[in-house]
Parts: C-alpha cells; structure tokens; sequence
C-alpha cells in the first residue's frame, strides 16, 4: 500500500484496529443488555436522579482501551514515508545553432513579424524541448560571433538568443565563417551526436572561410549539419530607412528589395555532412522544420527510480501504549460498566 510517499510495510495488521470500535460496541451491548435485565422498580426508583461523575465516565476505559487497539494496529502496520531518488544519465545531443543575422534577415515576408524575430522565437521553443542536451548558439553576418556555447543551462542560452538583434555585426552573410565557428564549439565535444543547425536567408558574400572548405571540415569531424534556407529569394518587402524632405528626419518605410539567396549551396553543405536541408517559406514550415529536427537527433536517456523509507511507527505505538495503560489506571479506579 504507497499513497504519495507513504505507505505501510505490514497493512494486514491494519485489520486489528476493528477491534477498538469492537469493543465499545461490546461495552454498549453489555451495558443495554444489563439494563434490560434489571428490576424495573429499581430504574423507577432512580429516575429523575442525575449521574455522578462516574456514572458520566463509565465508558472511558473502554474508549481508551479502543483507541489505545486502533494506535497499536497501525503501529504494527509499519507506517512509513518514502523520499523518491532518481538517477539519470544521459547519451545526449550536442548541438550548435548557427543564426543568419545579416541585414536581409528584417524582410518582412514573415508577416506579421521579420524573419529574424520568427526564427528567434521558433530556436527558443526548440531549446526549451532539449532539456537533457548542450545546445549552443553562434550568430553571423559580416563575421560570427559566438554568444553561448553548448550549454544545458536553458535560462542562460535563452538570454543570450534574446539579446539577438540586426546590425549586431558587420553586415554581409559569411556562412563560410558561421559554421567554422559553430564547429569550433564542438572541437572538444565527446557527445554521442554532434549537430550544427545553420539557418540563413542568403548566399554566401563575406567572410575569409568558404563554406565549402567548412563542410569538408565538419565531415571529417563527423558532425552532421542540417541547413535551413529562410524565406525566398528575388524581390521582398524590406523596411529601408530615408530622409523625410518635408522635415528632414530618418523615417522607415517599406520598399521592395532584391535578396540572393544559395539553395545549392546549403543543399550541397547537408548532403556532405549527412545531415538535411530544409526550406522555410513561412513561420509554420519553420516550426514544422525545427520539430522534425528535433525528432532527428534524440538523446538516449536512462532513468533509475528508488525509494528510501523513514519508519514512522513509534509515535504510534508511544501513543497506543500510552491509552491502554490510561485504560488499565481508569478500570482499576472504579470507573467502569456496572455489570449486569
């Protein structure tokens, strides 16, 4: 018997304690049974007269007694309270995601927000769903930046991916640069899977490392990439910021802009390195791309669960000890059923 920790080792015992309601129904029958067979005239004679005080607690022996039966069976029962412990291990996944912050990334084709806030909100979910993994974030652009290593520390990765913004670097999109760095961060990893999620929405124009060279990189070091081409290419609303000639302040307004994008290239960087490559047109597909990621790279978790039992029987058998001697002291001193 385990109710939420606690439990009894013995709970057969726990069928004694119906002696102690037993005997105060036996007490009563005995009492009923005595007054029936009493003289009439005798009950006549005394009615009207109010009971002495041991008239009053001529049932407390028993009472006690019961009580003092109940205690016991639940002390032989052997009450007691379990503290779960559980071990777990885990095979798990370390994986970089590698974040396109270029300008290119505000296009509004993300209606109704840009890409960059859509794809920020999307790695954030899929963060918090790999809890029992390190997962680490590097951002690029112009050049790369790497804002947190492969971490289980949720709280702080997502700090970090909060803090995520345009123009944070030089413009331009180094994908070369971006995956060299995110493989960097995995140089020492000793993780079962090794993983870089590349998310871009151009082509490659910057940076001193071809990505070419950097796929050929992550192949030697075994580390699958899975390449995701954000938003489509041609022309995209852009917010462009110009100069208000009636008042001369910097305002935004939206005009169409014409993007380069790499499909090739980030096909040919996830057939290298075994991994995949994924197109997002629209949030949902990017949601829908990250979850079928996430059930690419499980992690092999092994979970042991045990209990270790506290004893709670002696309040019990204190208390049960307690009233059957207060019952034995209350019987010897007179206060009882009188017998028939």
């Amino acid at each position: 018997m385990d109710l939420s920790g606690y439990r009894f080792q013995d709970p057969l015992w726990l069928w004694m304690a119906l002696l102690g309601p037993l005997t105060v129904a036996a007490v009563l029958w005995k009492e009923r049974h005595a007054r029936v067979l009493s003289f009439p005239g005798a009950s006549a004679r005394l009615r009207g007269t109010p009971p002495g005080w041991r008239a009053r607690l001529r049932h407390l022996p028993a009472v006690l007694a019961a009580l003092g039966l109940s205690l016991g069976a639940v002390a032989l029962a052997r009450p007691q309270h379990g503290t779960l412990k559980e071990d777990v291990t885990t095979q798990g996944v370390d994986i970089v995601v590698a974040l396109d912050v270029s300008g290119s990334m505000a296009a509004q084709d993300f209606q109704p927000r840009n890409r960059l806030v859509v794809a920020k909100d999307v790695v954030a979910k899929f963060v918090e769903r790999r809890s029992t993994d390190r997962v680490g974030l590097v951002v690029f652009a112009g050049k790369s930046l790497t804002k947190a290593p492969p971490t289980t520390d949720t709280a702080v990765l997502l700090r970090q991916l909060d803090d995520v913004r345009l123009e944070m670097l030089p413009d331009g999109t180094a994908i070369g640069s971006g995956l060299a760095t995110a493989l960097t961060r995995l140089r020492h990893s000793k993780a079962k899977s090794r993983v870089v999620v590349l998310v871009t929405d151009g082509a490659n124009n910057a940076g001193e490392i071809d990505p070419k060279t950097a796929a050929d990189l992550a192949k030697a070091m075994e580390v699958r990439v899975y390449t995701i081409l954000v938003g489509r290419g041609g022309q995209v609303p852009m917010p462009v910021r110009v100069r208000d000639p009636f008042t001369g302040q910097i305002i935004e307004q939206t005009a169409m802009t014409e993007v380069q994008i790499d499909e090739d290239l980030l096909k040919g960087i996830a057939e290298r390195t075994s991994g995949e490559f994924f197109r997002a047109t629209d949030p949902e597909s990017l949601r829908q791309i990250f979850a079928r990621i996430d059930t690419l790279e499980t992690s092999e978790i092994k979970q042991k669960s045990y209990r270790r039992y506290r004893e709670l029987f002696f309040p019990f058998l204190l208390g049960a000890s307690a009233l059957l001697v207060a019952a034995g002291s209350a019987f010897a001193s007179g206060l009882r059923v009188a017998p028939a």
